[in-house]
């Protein structure tokens, strides 16, 4: 390939294991080790490979301490580089990739160009590691493909970011979409499925930023008190996600469930996740399901955790009415959940 027609992809470095080295109390970030690392790798400066830039944050985040400050700082990175390069990576700490993946996935609208989150559980600078071919691989997927999406490549598995839940602590295929299957894998040949991808957009970008919205999640237990419930439920709170059982059932106890119209008669968006990994909410199956709907629960169909809450953070961020929120919540914004009337539905809907 001449130089003058390879891509180029620019490499957002938040962080993370990938990048990180030996210190006195374990693996530990440190100011341009990674890019270090990268430059050892021949392959890297191969023809086939696209030109590549790394920028490295300051400070570099262990992802634990990723917040909504750090998804908007990302976004706006990203944004301001668009027209620049073809594709874009984001290295990043696996334990909270999917809540980022997801958050930024709400925030572009439009997205035309591919931002593919990766990242490692063993470093970069380890003999035996996941990071080289994780990073290899996205850097092909993001110069190579025509991905308007925000996705996340680990483990030879390209996912959409907000249908991606973090599933194992020890395996190199540390991800999962359990209700949607993956955009592309990486084996003998890198193979994309165009027809799993949402369509290009015919509007140009636009990054929509996430403001400061007061919302948590809750798993229902067995013996839950009403006291607990209404602890957690106490204002500011503006919208919660309840990880209730099966299809999306509760107890239906009275004191409980007075406890949720209180608070979504004050204005708390109440979201019903399912526990399960895989399946979705139907709240109508059961007499249980239907007294969480009676009280102003809303259905959160197959959405994961991580698209559960951000979804809900990026609506009422956006200082929506509460009334708009529980409707824009359970419609397909970016292809992150599918309504069980609709197995392929992955449309986008603009928000007002």
């Amino acid at each position: 390939m001449p130089e003058r027609d390879k891509k180029s992809v620019y490499i957002a470095y938040t962080g993370g294991t990938i990048g990180m080295r030996h210190g006195r109390q374990g693996y530990e970030p440190a100011p341009g080790f990674l890019e270090r690392q990268m430059e050892k790798l021949p392959v890297l400066w191969s023809e086939d490979m696209p030109h590549y830039r790394i920028h490295e944050y300051d400070p570099l985040l262990d992802s634990s301490n990723m917040s909504p400050a750090d998804w908007v700082k990302l976004g706006r990175d990203i944004m301001s580089r668009y027209h620049s390069y073809d594709g874009f990576i984001v290295l990043h700490g696996t334990d909270t990739m999917a809540f980022s993946a997801s958050a930024l996935s709400f925030m572009f609208r439009n997205l035309g160009k591919p931002i593919v989150f990766t990242g490692s559980q063993i470093p970069l600078c380890e003999v035996r590691n996941d990071a080289r071919e994780n990073l290899i691989a996205s850097l092909l997927i993001a110069a190579g493909h025509s991905i308007p999406e925000v996705c996340l490549f680990v483990g030879h598995q390209l996912l959409r970011g907000n249908r991606a839940t973090k599933v194992s602590a020890n395996r190199f295929l540390a991800f999962s979409s359990p209700n949607y299957p993956p955009l592309g894998e990486a084996g003998v040949d890198l193979r994309i499925h165009g027809d799993r991808l949402l369509s290009l957009p015919e509007a140009p970008v636009a990054f929509d930023e996430v403001g400061h919205a007061q919302v948590a999640d809750l798993r229902i237990f067995p013996g839950i008190t009403p006291e607990t419930l209404e602890g957690f439920l106490r204002p500011p709170l503006q919208g919660a996600v309840l990880h209730t059982y099966g299809v999306g059932n509760a107890p239906d106890r009275p004191d409980l469930l007075e406890v949720m119209r209180a608070a979504s008669d004050r204005g708390v968006v109440l979201l019903n996740c399912t526990q399960c990994l895989e399946g979705s909410v139907r709240m109508a199956d059961y007499v249980t399901g239907n007294a969480l709907r009676d009280v102003g629960v809303v259905s959160g169909y197959d959405l994961t955790p991580e698209a559960a809450l951000t979804k809900l953070y990026f609506l009422l961020s956006l200082g929506l009415d509460p009334e708009v929120v529980r409707a824009r919540i359970q419609e397909d914004l970016r292809g992150e959940l599918t309504h069980p009337d609709d197995a392929t539905r992955s449309g986008i809907i603009s928000l007002p």
